[in-house]
């Protein structure tokens, strides 16, 4: 079995920070900083634990930030152009801190550093070199929206592609683990901005970035992100294809019917939809079977993205949809096109499934083309 993620904070993390703060700074507590920092670890999550350590730096680091900050910059391990900063490895060597004890060194400048803009932003950029500050920059997109965009925008043309991510990902409105950007959720157009100046960069990881940042947007501005994707794909080489289809996943999944036009998938042309159930009465731990016939009525090719979705019963007698992704087709003219599919109705711990009728329901190119209904039973 694998270790447990929060392991990645450990003592020895901890006894290693303090050796390189003790190392740039004499009058550092080594041993208080230990014992605050480690206290109770092992009964703790990995965002609490990243947390303690954290407060602990507050505790016994110097009141007076400008001194923490040169403490912490010299504690910085040498920039790798080989390491991977978004590595699960800690390198909190002699050499100087990189991996995942950043984070709390990110929330410690988050929390002590909003009145010195240049020496904070100083330090998120030599972090996120070593590791990420994508959690930490949202502190001061809260606090001073408008000076941390215009520092973000001057980090558009640097070299470092991990300087370049954090210009995404730290504006992500709805990023997981992280503090949520309400003024970007209401009004994302100066992260938008940004995107648009890194919507071509030259590597995977920034634009794969900018994908998860616009599908964040997607969930609170579809047409907006509807639009964006129809204007980047005028023109678009294969690479920015992909960051849009990867941007626009979920409202390809919700049916988006503009999205669906952007990649082709324009309204069907079809007749005699026939969607088949094998059974209408399954047991619980066995799969519904299905079959759907299609006849094209269209004089020419047509493009198909075949998903389905199961309405399953909740216990208050609704029912709730799941969409699930099923095939991309090309059906040629005048021809048919005949599929099968099994669907598992097997315990797993992230659903409950409960007695009763539920439906089936076919979507073809974002629209409802045929339903079924069928009884599960859990006896």
């Amino acid at each position: 079995m694998s270790e447990p993620f929060k392991n990645l904070f450990n003592d020895a993390l901890i006894h290693k920070m303090a050796e390189n703060f003790h190392r740039h700074w004499t009058d550092f507590d080594k041993q208080g900083f230990i014992a605050t920092a480690s206290h109770q670890l092992d009964v703790l999550e990995l965002k609490a634990r990243s947390q303690q350590i954290t407060s602990a730096m507050g505790r016994y680091l110097p009141e007076n930030f400008e001194l923490a900050g040169q403490i912490l910059l010299a504690s910085l391990a040498p920039e790798s152009t080989e390491a991977a900063p978004e590595s699960e490895e800690n390198a909190t060597e002699n050499d100087g801190i990189s991996g995942w004890a950043i984070m709390p060194m990110g929330d410690y400048v988050g929390l002590h550093g909003l009145q010195h803009h240049a020496l904070s932003m100083a330090l998120l950029n030599a972090m996120t070199r070593r590791f990420t500050a994508e959690f930490s920059i949202r502190f001061f997109l809260l606090a001073t929206p408008e000076d941390t965009l215009n520092t973000l925008k001057s980090w558009l043309n640097d070299d470092n592609k991990h300087v370049r991510r954090l210009i995404s990902e730290g504006t992500r409105p709805r990023l997981p683990w992280a503090m949520q950007l309400p003024t970007f959720i209401q009004n994302p157009a100066p992260v938008i901005e940004l995107l648009e100046a890194l919507k071509d960069d030259p590597e995977d990881y920034v634009r794969r970035s900018v994908a998860n940042n616009l599908n964040d947007i997607a969930k609170d501005h579809p047409d907006l992100v509807a639009s964006l994707a129809e204007k980047w794909m005028q023109g678009a080489n294969t690479n920015r294809q992909r960051l849009i289809r990867h941007a626009c996943r979920t409202l390809l999944k919700q049916g988006n019917t503009k999205v669906l036009a952007v990649f082709g998938y324009g309204q069907p042309a079809l007749k005699q939809i026939e969607l088949t159930l094998t059974e209408e009465q399954i047991q619980l731990n066995e799969a519904l079977e299905f079959s759907l016939n299609l006849h094209s009525v269209s004089d020419q090719d047509q493009t198909l993205m075949i998903d389905y979705v199961i309405h399953h019963q909740k216990k208050n007698g609704k029912t709730t949809p799941k969409v699930f992704k099923w095939k991309k087709a090309m059906l040629p003219a005048g021809q048919s096109l005949i599929m099968n599919k099994k669907h598992p109705f097997k315990i797993i711990t992230t659903r409950v499934y409960y007695e009763g009728l539920h439906e089936i329901e076919i979507l073809i190119n974002g629209q409802s083309s045929a339903k079924k209904r069928f009884f599960l039973d859990r006896d």
